[in-house]
């Protein structure tokens, strides 16, 4: 065996050896930044988003001692019935039977702590604003508190909104809740109320 043989072998054999070496680090490089870029790519809601992600309903009442108020009391009658929060940052909202109960303009704080409505009449003047403490906002529930009266804070309702399917009134089937499912179906631990079932 010459020199120049023994260099070629040892070249290729070296060469080979890097092949190998980049073809088993290559795949393996890729398939771990492919998770990576995939929850890089999933953007999280503000607390807006969520709330005009879904119709809700008003499920329950709570008072400041935890126990369940009933949604006829008239002290949380006024809060109960169906909301479609729009993204454009418009309401509408019905009682349970359907019929129109107020509409307007909304926000929600950057940091999801409070809501802000102003109920307009059909000629677009203010009728009154409210601003209501936001104590859980996620895709699933929201819920907000009320004082009846705002120089007492030791009393307070807790006004519990779930999710729903229910298609607003008057859409003709179309907008939130026409399709259904809004992403579950109630297969979370948690109470999904079909609004179109009564």
């Amino acid at each position: 065996m010459n020199i120049t043989s023994f260099l070629s072998r040892r070249t290729a054999l070296v060469a080979a050896t890097v092949v190998l070496a980049a073809a088993a680090v290559v795949p393996t490089t890729a398939a771990a930044a492919a998770p990576a870029s995939v929850s890089a790519s999933k953007v999280a809601l503000t607390p807006s988003d969520v709330l005009a992600s879904t119709p809700w309903k008003t499920t329950s009442a709570r008072d400041q001692d935890g126990n369940r108020v009933a949604l006829d009391n008239p002290a949380v009658s006024n809060f109960v019935g169906w909301a479609y929060f729009k993204a454009g940052g418009t309401f509408t909202m019905y009682n349970l039977d359907d019929s129109p109960k107020m509409h307007g303009d909304w926000t929600v704080a950057a940091d999801g702590s409070s809501r802000w409505i102003a109920a307009k009449n059909d000629a677009g003047q203010v009728l009154f604003t409210r601003v209501v403490p936001i104590t859980q906002l996620d895709k699933n529930v929201f819920t907000y508190r009320i004082y009846p009266n705002a120089a007492d804070t030791s009393v307070y309702y807790d006004i519990v909104h779930t999710k729903t399917n229910h298609v607003e009134p008057g859409t003709g089937g179309r907008g939130p809740g026409a399709n259904g499912n809004h992403g579950g179906n109630g297969n979370g631990g948690y109470h999904f109320n079909n609004g179109n079932a009564r």
